[in-house]
């Protein structure tokens, strides 16, 4: 499993997101049953950078606490036997593994978000991984039934990882 973490937030980060990204992709991973090695980008940013990535990607000139970009756009969430039919689209052909896509998050807002729900800024990091890799693996929450699914699905990565509200 490889989890690239690229830090281009200029204030100092206090807390020990290298360790909380790569256990909360690892739990994730294994939560969704993906039967593959993986290989996540994790760009850790501030919210003017995140604004930007924001208005280019998705229209929305607004900062936001987390991108998720997936590389494979699933039919049924959790689905992992459509990359078997065009491994050369979805695997790294050097590393043989399943590229899920890439993660954007704000540290700004995961400081800001801590403060405001109450709980660590290390609670807020994991619930924004855990809340994006489930993207990646064909999540979304659009609808309310697949909203709760996806909060229900979070919550026990995180409780997995000992990441609960304090």
């Amino acid at each position: 499993m490889t989890v690239n973490i690229e830090n281009e937030y200029l204030c100092e980060i206090s807390i020990n997101y290298r360790s909380i990204i790569q256990e909360v992709v690892e739990a994730a991973v294994s939560y969704v049953n993906c039967p593959y090695e993986i290989e996540v980008n994790v760009l850790l940013t501030d919210n003017d950078s995140i604004q930007e990535i924001n208005r280019e990607n998705r229209g929305i000139d607004r900062p936001t606490d987390v991108l998720s970009f997936p590389m494979i756009e699933f039919t049924m969430p959790e689905d992992f036997a459509l990359v078997e039919a065009h491994p050369e689209e979805y695997f790294d052909q050097d590393t043989g593994e399943l590229n899920l896509g890439d993660i954007v998050i704000s540290m700004d807002k995961v400081y800001e978000q801590a403060r405001e729900f109450g709980h660590s800024p290390e609670r807020e990091l994991a619930f924004l991984v855990a809340h994006s890799m489930l993207h990646l693996s064909g999540h979304d929450h659009e609808e309310e039934a697949e909203r709760l699914l996806m909060e229900e699905k979070q919550e026990d990565i995180l409780k997995q990882k000992g990441y609960t509200r304090e």
